[in-house]
Order: C-alpha cells, then sequence, then structure tokens
C-alpha cells in the first residue's frame, strides 16, 4: 500500500470554486470509479494551495483506477475542461509516500 500526496496550487481567486468543484463533483466522480481519497486540505497560510491524499494498495491498481478516471467521458468532457480554468497545472507536486510502521494512516 501507498499514498499519493498530491500538492495543487489554484489561480488566483478560485480556490473556494475550486473546493466546491473537488468536494461535491472531482472526488465523489473518483470515489465511485474506486478511488480512495484519504482527505482533502487547504493551506492555511498559503491562500493558492489546495492538497489531497489518495490510497492504493498496488501500482497495478493505480494504474487500472488512472485508467478508469481519466481516460473517461466524464473526466475528458465534463470535468477536465472546468479544472483546466483553475489549476495551475505547472506547479503540481505528485510526491509517492508510504506510511512508517507506527503511522495511524495505515
Amino acid at each position: 500500500m501507498f499514498f499519493e500526496f498530491r500538492q495543487y496550487r489554484i489561480k488566483d481567486g478560485k480556490r473556494d470554486e475550486w473546493v466546491k468543484l473537488m468536494e461535491e463533483e472531482v472526488i465523489p466522480f473518483q470515489i465511485s470509479k474506486g478511488m480512495v481519497v484519504v482527505g482533502s486540505f487547504i493551506g492555511t497560510d498559503e491562500p493558492d494551495l489546495y492538497v489531497w491524499i489518495r490510497r492504493f494498495d498496488s501500482e497495478e491498481q493505480r494504474a487500472l483506477l488512472y485508467q478508469a478516471v481519466y481516460e473517461s467521458d466524464e473526466w475528458l468532457h465534463v470535468l477536465k475542461p472546468r479544472v483546466d480554468t483553475m489549476l495551475d497545472r505547472p506547479r503540481i507536486v505528485v510526491t509517492k509516500i508510504e506510511p512508517t510502521s507506527r503511522s495511524v494512516i495505515r
């Protein structure tokens, strides 16, 4: 098992709209395809920061879920065009992380 720690930068003035899109549409859509979303967060001192964490059982599972989500018509034609108006894509940072043996988030 491992996690993706995903750090996004949101375009100026779009964070509230972004959070609403994520919580009401993107995350529920991804969960419906089998993604496990551990949590999502906003930066308290960085008004453009949004972070979310997803969990995967294996690389094979991650590849299958990526395909199910990011190659779907819903993503390509409905969600992605809206995401692209708010997300500063060049500044995305995705870090693969594993919990330590005593981590509560295992």
